[in-house]
């Protein structure tokens, strides 16, 4: 017997941030909405294997480091008792309540929610295999969330368990004496820093020449020494020219340059390694060969501004549709693409992003870089404000960080602005509406800010611009 065929509006394909956040949005405007999923619950990687498990590891042992500083302030503390079990069924606590929570609201807004691997036979008709059989959907239009995956390169893929990826390394059963992290960009750097405040000796091998490639020169500095007294070795310029199981060991071949540009080789051995070099889209076996959509090189999927792919019912969000991998990013994109198919008008702007690294101390930054901006032809100042004179940095021992703006000197206009330091993770939202409200930095410098914040250092690195400042020269 055929399986019924059920006619929706929109069917959006993924639960994670960008999934739901569409079909909630476009539920809301009137339409009536399909949501499928692979697995049993919404949430997608971001709540389940990636922002909110590793911000709560993160959280947890920054406890540790707490209790470690404090017997500076004259409270000491002894040493503390790692129990793996009961901080991870603390975390998969954390990531039920908010998978519960969104399930609700998807009832509350009468979205049909659907778990099963969707694959297009058309434009227009969509098939489902789900654990009670197939379904097919009739789709006016279709928004494709399916996200990304670790990416681990066929040398490292030795097919064992003490070869990490983010997914594997949120699940922590034990702590590994010596743990090596393939990969110094923030996941690596992230989790990396969960396993060393632990008791991990932590090692990182980063293949370019600095710490967070592409990242303000001035933050990544900051980062780096933190990072190099976290972790028991920093490794950049580095490649791990092979990996191999020894015993109980994994014995990894670091290869690295010399100044006189020959390649010098150690072996090493390490309990348990984590592979974090980046994520791959998840744009295949989803049937897009029976639609027009287009592909690029590296498998993302092609769209416009609007999130329309290159078939003309068919929209595309998120991590699948490239750039930066997000999920801040994929809620904005859910609404554009919600906006396109209701027949608003397109942007007329690129986005802008903000980004956030939960190192310790973090880095943030949002707008254009100095190059960005010089290249766009603004004429460029940069300003700096050194958090050592933050009297709200000094009193709870979390001086070390920056402030940074790049303005347009000819009308003050803040164009970037580029933190690290104590919840720069939170302070960057100012300097992200700043900055999306043509905000000049003469604005910022007037705001009176509360005493003593670390907002303040917004505040004193734009009356720097001025030479005003009253605490630095």
């Amino acid at each position: 017997m055929a399986s019924e065929t059920t006619k929706t509006d929109v069917v959006v394909i993924g639960g994670g941030p960008g999934g739901y956040g569409a079909a909630f949005y476009a539920a809301e405007r009137g339409l009536n909405v399909t949501l499928l999923d692979r697995e049993g619950s919404l949430g997608g990687v971001c709540l389940k294997r990636g922002c909110i498990p590793s911000k709560a590891y993160l959280h947890a042992t920054q406890l540790i480091e707490e209790a470690r500083r404090s017997a500076d302030r004259g409270i000491s503390f002894g040493e503390p008792r790692i129990n793996c079990k009961a901080m991870r069924e603390w975390k998969d606590g954390v990531v039920a309540k908010l998978c519960d929570g969104i399930e609700g609201l998807a009832k509350k807004r009468k979205v049909n929610v659907v778990y099963g691997r969707g694959y297009f036979q058309s434009s227009d008709k969509l098939r489902v295999e789900t654990e009670d059989g197939q379904q097919y959907f009739n789709f006016k239009k279709a928004i494709i969330a399916t996200g990304s995956r670790s990416l681990i390169p066929e040398p490292f893929d030795l097919g064992s368990s003490r070869i990490l990826t983010s997914k594997e390394a949120l699940e922590i059963d034990s702590v590994p004496d010596r743990l090596l992290v393939i990969g110094g960009g923030y996941i690596g750097l992230e989790l990396g820093t969960v396993f060393a405040r632990l008791g991990s000796k932590v090692t990182v091998a980063e293949a370019m020449d600095d710490l967070m490639p592409g990242s303000d020169p001035d933050l990544v500095k900051i980062i780096s020494a933190a990072i190099s007294d976290l972790f028991q070795e920093v490794h950049t310029g580095t490649k791990v020219a092979d990996l191999s199981t020894s015993g109980e060991s994994l014995k990894a071949v670091l290869s690295r340059k010399t100044e006189d540009d020959e390649a010098t080789t150690e072996e090493v051995f390490f309990d348990k390694v984590l592979v974090a070099v980046g994520r791959r889209p998840n744009s295949d076996n989803l049937g897009l060969e029976n639609t027009a959509v287009g592909i690029d090189d590296k498998s993302f999927i092609e769209a416009d501004a609007s999130r329309r792919t290159q078939d003309e019912n068919i929209y595309a969000i998120g991590d699948v549709a490239g750039g930066e991998m997000l999920a801040h990013k994929a809620f904005r994109e859910a609404h554009i693409a919600v906006d396109a198919i209701c027949g608003d008008p397109p942007l007329d702007e690129p986005l802008l992003v903000p980004a956030v690294v939960f190192t310790a101390p973090e880095m943030a930054w949002v707008g254009l870089s100095e190059e960005a901006a010089k290249e766009a032809g603004h004429s460029v100042e940069v300003i700096r404000y050194d958090w050592r004179s933050s009297g709200r940095a000094l009193s709870i021992g979390q001086s070390t960080g920056i402030t940074k703006m790049v303005v347009d000197a000819d009308n003050e206009r803040i164009l970037g602005v580029f933190m690290a330091g104590h919840g720069a993770g939170e302070l960057i939202a100012e300097a992200a509406l700043a900055i999306e409200m043509a905000t000049t930095v003469r604005d910022l410098a007037e705001t009176i800010h509360a005493h003593p914040t670390f907002s303040e250092t917004l505040k004193e690195c734009a009356e720097s611009f001025f030479g005003i400042s009253p605490h630095t020269l």
